[in-house]
């Protein structure tokens, strides 16, 4: 298995020697390279979807989430591939907009009957949502699902932020508690006022939205030839929406648990080739992200993609005014 360093060293050693095709950028080749590899081994198409969301800084949540602009970067992923081979996405990403994860499994499904999900470290949120889209996931001793509770990306005093759905219906409801005490009410103004007239009821409707999908998808894809498969997608779905029992919108759910929820996993390290190819694909991935001012890849395992570049504001600070130099009186001259 290759690891970071390892990849690093062979990103370095392709900038040394120019071992990239002209006009093609070392980070673009190694990372095609591992995704091609990937493809050879499972004779299944291969799609990326990663964003830098465990690499901070990024200047706006939107940028690392899952949107609808998405589906046009799968449709410059998926054109041109066999639909009949299937498909592996291998999948990092912490979630999004649950409307644009249902536009997302709609368009992946109308074109492949049978999708594994990889997971080469986390797929989060609405993320783990297209998961449980998939027949099958594919996770490592290092891989991560995380609860389905939608997130809201708010306006705060310090910055846009996303937050969980539940935890802002938790706050909304402590708030009405304590505000019954007249003298509680400046200290809770401030945070109202960021939720605006209808959040609540969106976050409810969200939460509802989530887990409904979940079991829809479940039912029909990953459990649809168990005698009891809806039963059991609504049970699983449920454990995944129960902010309650996780306590953490940013918990970690390894391949042990997400098997006690029901899900259906196989071992990503059961195949050498197929774990190499992933990892080493996942870490140049990171490299990129390091090393460029790219946010999000789609690309298939033949080199089409759509990647998504951070714009960095450069501001050019003047110079401190000194004003004009100092007038200095002439000396008069002795006769």
């Amino acid at each position: 298995m290759a690891t970071w360093g390892q990849i690093l060293h062979e990103l370095k050693t392709a900038m040394a020697s120019g071992a990239a095709a002209p006009g093609v950028s070392p980070f673009d080749w190694v990372r095609r390279k591992y995704l091609a590899a990937l493809a050879k081994e499972t004779g299944r198409n291969v799609v990326l979807y990663a964003t830098r969301w465990t690499q901070p800084p990024i200047q706006e949540p939107e940028l690392v989430s899952i949107t609808p602009e998405d589906v046009q970067g799968f449709m410059e992923a998926v054109h041109g591939l066999p639909v009949s081979d299937g498909l592996d996405l291998v999948l990092h990403s912490p979630g999004g907009s649950p409307e644009a994860t249902e536009a997302l499994v709609v368009y992946l499904r109308s074109h492949f009957k049978n999708i594994r999900v990889i997971i080469p470290h986390a797929a989060m949120s609405a993320a783990t949502m297209v998961a449980c889209a998939a027949d099958r996931i594919v996770m490592g001793t290092h891989s991560f699902l995380g609860p389905i509770d939608p997130q809201f990306i708010l306006q705060t005093e310090v910055g846009r932020a996303a937050v969980p759905a539940h935890a802002i219906l938790e706050q909304f409801e402590l708030a009405k508690k304590e505000c019954k005490d007249t003298s509680l009410l400046p200290s809770w103004l401030p945070i109202l006022r960021q939720y605006g007239p209808a959040l609540v009821v969106q976050c409810q409707l969200a939460q509802s939205l989530s887990q409904s999908l979940v079991a829809e998808w479940l039912a029909r894809y990953m459990f649809a030839y168990h005698t009891d498969g809806a039963t059991r997608a609504d049970t699983t779905a449920k454990a995944l929406a129960d902010h309650a029992s996780f306590k953490s919108h940013g918990r970690f759910i390894g391949r042990d648990q997400a098997r006690t929820l029901g899900l259906i996993v196989d071992d990503l390290e059961s195949a050498a080739g197929v774990e190499d190819a992933v990892l080493s694909a996942f870490h140049a991935t990171t490299h990129t992200f390091n090393a460029t001012p790219a946010v999000k890849i789609i690309e298939n395992h033949q080199g089409k993609a759509f990647i998504k570049a951070q714009q960095v504001l450069q501001v050019q600070v003047p110079a401190p005014f000194q004003g004009p130099p100092p007038v200095v009186p002439a000396v008069p001259k002795q006769p």
